[in-house]
């Protein structure tokens, strides 16, 4: 049941300074942060990260919009983390996600608007959406060296 899943403040979050305010959210539930960077990926990068929608003719947009700025890439660790994770984010499209959602809060475009403008989905946030794909982008992202343990006080009143 812990479990560790992969985040990323995508450059429209990076750019609007959410990032303080969405690691703040995701310490307030308890997933503690084993790892952290801020990259400036390569298209080369971004296509390997989005791999599962290469054949989705949003795949380019992913890639172009991934790619314009600096991102912010963390591991959280935790009970459920991976569920936890897409669920404080909320839905992939910010207009269907609930108030209290991080997309919910700071963002309101639909991917049905963000594909016919060509906006390459800018949705704030990426997480994980599966244990498998949580282990396959951490491994992407992170090198064994930069991931950390350590306790927090959480795992005391949690684990």
């Amino acid at each position: 049941m812990i479990e560790r899943s992969l985040v990323i403040v995508k450059p429209d979050g990076v750019e609007r300074g959410l990032v303080g305010e969405i690691l703040r959210r995701f310490e307030n539930t308890g997933l503690k942060i084993v790892g952290m960077k801020m990259v400036w990926i390569d298209s080369k990068f971004a296509e390997e990260h989005y791999k599962a929608h290469k054949s989705k003719p949003f795949f380019r947009e992913l890639v172009e919009f991934i790619t314009e700025g600096p991102v912010v890439a963390f591991a959280v660790e935790g009970v459920h983390a991976v569920e936890n994770a897409r669920r404080l984010v909320g839905s992939t499209s910010p207009h269907e996600a609930a108030p209290g959602t991080i997309r919910g809060d700071f963002a309101h475009l639909s991917m049905a608007y963000a594909s016919k403008k060509g906006l390459g989905g800018k949705n704030l946030i990426h997480a994980s959406g599966s244990k498998k794909e949580a282990d396959d982008e951490i491994k992407l992202w992170f090198k064994k060296g930069e991931l950390h343990s350590y306790t927090t006080v959480h795992e005391k009143h949690v684990f």
